[in-house]
């Protein structure tokens, strides 16, 4: 197994980092229902680059297209994505810049990101699993609690949606050419 810290001192890694849209996956998970049921979903327009320099350091972003949310019920999709919730027409994507990677021990890493959602920037510690495949790409893996409430994402009538929701992502990068 590949450590991130060998990754990251290896020269060969070095480089641009493209992201595999159709290998990757952005979701989401919520309450709802006073904690009755799991609302799920995911985005399927995201976009993302990163580089990784000779120096071990990681910066990259990872853009999410707002319309593209799909939960499989296209009323609810549609609410999603009104001014209650994404406000997609203003806010077309969210964003997740990453500024620096810390090495944990064996495949895990926690990243400095910052997510933009609304147009509210608030830095949130991203907790990744990475994995080198076989293929030479790099499988990136994480899951997060989000305080929807702190970017704006409040609309909540009689208290029926949970605070926090779980975004996950499997992520899959190729070197750029």
């Amino acid at each position: 197994m590949t450590t991130v810290e060998t990754l990251l001192s290896d020269p060969d890694t070095a480089g641009v980092w493209n992201l595999v849209p159709d290998r990757s996956t952005v979701a989401f998970k919520i309450r709802n229902f006073w904690g009755l049921m799991n609302v799920k979903g995911q985005f399927t327009d995201v976009s993302a680059d990163g580089q990784v320099t000779g120096k071990g350091a990681v910066f990259g972003r990872l853009d999410i297209q707002t319309a593209s949310l799909r939960t499989g019920i296209r009323k609810r999709d549609e609410h999603l994505r009104s001014a209650d919730f994404f406000d997609v027409e203003r806010f077309p994507e969210i964003s997740v810049v990453v500024t620096a990677v810390q090495p944990g021990t064996g495949n895990a890493a926690d990243l400095r990101a910052t997510f933009t959602i609304k147009g509210i920037s608030e830095p949130l510690p991203l907790p990744v699993q990475v994995t080198v495949l076989g293929d030479g790409s790099v499988r990136i893996t994480t899951k997060i609690k989000i305080d929807r409430t702190q970017f704006g994402l409040g609309w909540n009538r009689l208290g029926m949606i949970g605070k926090t929701a779980t975004a996950a992502a499997d992520a899959y990068f190729v070197r750029g050419r």
